[in-house]
């Protein structure tokens, strides 16, 4: 089964909209962006879902101390910690919850300089829970681009790490990019969105199409 990541939900309502398509992971955003939640916000959506669902909530962090991520992370009652930023294998092992980090990448890159680069990952991390999401690289900026990552490079990832593909999918590519990458899981943001806001039917298009592609292969 593919995974589904939904990320930079900031209100109930879209929170909702996840949980009823049968969402599996959903991204709430403490970096500074246009997504960006509050203490208060994160609360009552962390509090929505414990409530109706199972769904594994993240919290998405781009280079803060490890000691500010904990204690969000904490307060927020986070399932998992995403880590957008720069931050080192080393800095992962100083997060109490699982991590998801993210590694970007970019057309013409050599697979094996990636593929070293996790394994020296999992060896660090052996003892702790994790996932890399593979994103494409846009100078300056941690996420949420919508450029579209190299499905090729992703691919031969993904034969060897279990991956969370991102960057640039859509209800209306997922589909291929699920039958090109075989990923792990998928994770959109910008992509269910019109106009920079999240929208109910394209968050239950995208996740109805990842649906229907696991089904087919059954």
């Amino acid at each position: 089964m593919t995974r589904v990541k939904i990320c930079g939900i900031n209100d109930v309502a879209y929170a909702l909209a996840v949980i009823k398509a049968g969402g599996d992971f959903m991204g709430l955003v403490f970096a500074p962006s246009q997504r960006q939640v509050t203490l208060a916000q994160a609360e009552e959506i962390v509090n929505l879902v414990r409530e109706h669902s199972d769904i594994a909530v993240v919290g998405v962090f781009v280079n803060l101390p490890a000691t500010e991520v904990n204690m969000l992370a904490t307060a927020c009652h986070l399932d998992w910690v995403q880590l957008s930023g720069d931050e080192s294998w080393e800095y992962c092992l100083g997060i109490n919850q699982p991590v998801i980090k993210v590694v970007r990448v970019e057309r013409g890159q050599h697979l094996e300089e990636i593929c070293d680069y996790l394994t020296q990952g999992d060896r660090i991390l052996s003892d702790k829970k994790h996932r890399y999401l593979i994103d494409s690289r846009v100078r300056g900026q941690y996420g949420g681009t919508g450029i579209t990552t190299d499905w090729g490079l992703a691919g031969e990832i993904a034969q060897r790490f279990p991956i969370i593909l991102a960057g640039g999918l859509t209800p209306e590519n997922v589909a291929r990019a699920i039958d090109t990458v075989t990923p792990w899981g998928v994770d959109v943001s910008s992509g269910v969105e019109v106009n920079g806001v999240k929208n109910i039917a394209k968050i239950r298009n995208f996740i109805s199409a990842v649906r229907r592609t696991d089904d087919s292969k059954r």
